[in-house]
């Protein structure tokens, strides 16, 4: 950077906060919106009230009472923050994450403090736990919406509620639950995406991915190794046969399972047991380089039913399996609510979703460590959202300054003739896939594995047909209500 875009930086973090202003009704609180970012975004070891306060020469108690007391309205600065995500970095080949993050807090006062895995410090702490929908394209993410976890406890105690100030209506809901209304809430502003991605917490959620398909929104979900399902359609009776009809007493409900119909099977054995998976040979994915080296997966995938609330088999997914090449006891399962088939492209696609959550956890850094998203000191339901909106806000402002940064240094490379070919990692440029067929950074190894070349087709460059992954039997498409 130059000099004068460092002297911008400023004027562009102004005229961005002017956006927000209608979200005030008195001229003091947007001071204090103005005053918090800065403090968010300067060099402060701590960004807590405190802090920000003696910095820039304001009394504490002023801006406490900015996050607890003072009118303004943080759901339209929520919203707005969406909205100019969809009016300024609309993209089809966006992907939406999903996952939740823990701050360590001490003792019993501040709303939802309770001992539970807490993912800062990767163990069971008293903290409070926030879930988050995200939002990347490129090297360009931000946070979209945040919501803190109420657990059942400081949801059924009266007088913690009201030492807490948590409004009547707020009741508790699962985290599958609350990441579905916000997703709802970022439709309703505006935002698509490609698909959604998310850790098992959320895939083995059956209401979950069913509201998800309500939406019309693609997944491709980490799931659990006991969740169910079948890699056959099973046969399915739509109304009672002759036999049936002539019998005394109450049909039995339709649509429902034949009698000869497999019961569903988790994940795991049908990986060891199914002969759509066990006739298949381990494809190797270069899913993407890291510091470390590059990171592949070994990967066997089938079309996939799964099991609804009602027993009853859904539309046709598609199930990936995914070992570590490095280290075969490593497995993940991902269920995605598009059928792959026998297509290359749409599966590497789906991988690539698959593949794509890291994003979120460093935007979670970036928004611990340089933002102080968990400095809070304050206690109450409403002040805590408050400083959840205003870090999402100044993270926002973080990337689309990082992001307009990165399009001015590169339109000048593309511009200078003399620039060569760029060699290494550049993520940046990297282009992104678009669903499903555009090509993307995950591809396929013809490298022969040294170790088990048995489970590996040298030379080979997609699937054969005898392992083709085709579930066998009449399909069956049923929508569950959610």
């Amino acid at each position: 950077m130059d000099a004068r875009e460092i002297a911008g930086l400023g004027s562009s973090l102004l005229n961005f906060l002017v956006e927000f202003d209608d979200c005030f009704g008195r001229s003091e609180p947007r001071a204090h919106l103005r005053t918090y970012v800065a403090g968010q975004l300067s060099d402060l070891p701590r960004k807590s009230v405190e802090p920000i306060a003696l910095s820039a020469d304001v009394p504490p108690r002023t801006l406490q009472r900015f996050l607890e007391l003072v009118e303004w309205d943080e759901v339209r600065l929520r919203d707005r923050v969406q909205r100019i995500v969809a009016r300024d970095h609309a993209d089809p080949k966006a992907i939406g994450i999903v996952d939740e993050t823990g701050s360590p807090k001490k003792g019993r006062h501040t709303v939802g403090v309770k001992r539970q895995w807490c993912g800062n410090t990767g163990k069971v702490d008293n903290c409070v736990v926030s879930v988050h929908t995200g939002y990347v394209v490129g090297d360009f993410q931000c946070l979209l919406d945040s919501d803190l976890y109420l657990p059942k406890e400081w949801a059924a105690d009266g007088p913690r509620r009201r030492a807490a100030h948590v409004p009547d209506e707020v009741v508790f809901r699962t985290k599958p639950q609350m990441a579905l209304d916000q997703i709802a809430r970022c439709l309703g502003n505006g935002v698509r995406v490609a698909a959604w991605t998310f850790d098992e917490l959320y895939g083995r959620d059956g209401g979950f991915l069913t509201g998800l398909d309500s939406l019309g929104q693609t997944y491709v979900a980490e799931v659990p190794s006991d969740f169910t399902g079948w890699v056959r359609s099973p046969r399915i009776l739509l109304r009672p046969t002759a036999w049936e009809m002539c019998q005394p007493g109450k049909l039995r409900r339709f649509p429902r399972l034949a009698v000869t119909a497999a019961p569903p099977s988790e994940v795991r054995h049908l990986l060891r047991h199914s002969t759509v998976f066990t006739g298949q040979r381990w494809r190797r994915f270069h899913i993407k380089d890291s510091e470390k080296g590059p990171i592949v997966w070994e990967v066997k995938h089938a079309d996939f039913y799964r099991k609804h609330p009602d027993g009853l088999p859904g539309p046709t997914h598609t199930l990936i399996v995914a070992r570590n090449a490095l280290d075969h006891e490593e497995v993940k399962y991902f269920v995605a609510n598009v059928a792959a088939g026998r297509e290359l492209e749409k599966l590497k696609w789906l991988l690539y979703v698959a593949f794509s959550r890291f994003p979120i956890e460093h935007a979670f850094r970036q928004a611990k460590d340089e933002l102080g998203m968990d400095h809070f000191e304050v206690r109450g339901w409403r002040s805590i959202h408050r400083h959840l909106y205003v870090t999402q806000l100044s993270h926002l402002c973080c990337s689309r300054l990082r992001w307009s940064l990165r399009e001015k240094k590169h339109r000048a490379r593309r511009a200078d003739s003399r620039t060569g070919p760029r060699r290494g990692l550049d993520l940046g440029g990297r282009p992104l896939p678009a669903a499903p067929f555009a090509l993307d950074p995950v591809s396929t190894s013809l490298e022969p594995d040294p170790l088990h070349p048995a489970t590996q087709s040298p030379g080979s460059s997609g699937p054969s047909k005898e392992n083709a992954c085709l579930a066998e039997g009449p399909r069956h498409q049923h929508r569950s209500e959610i």
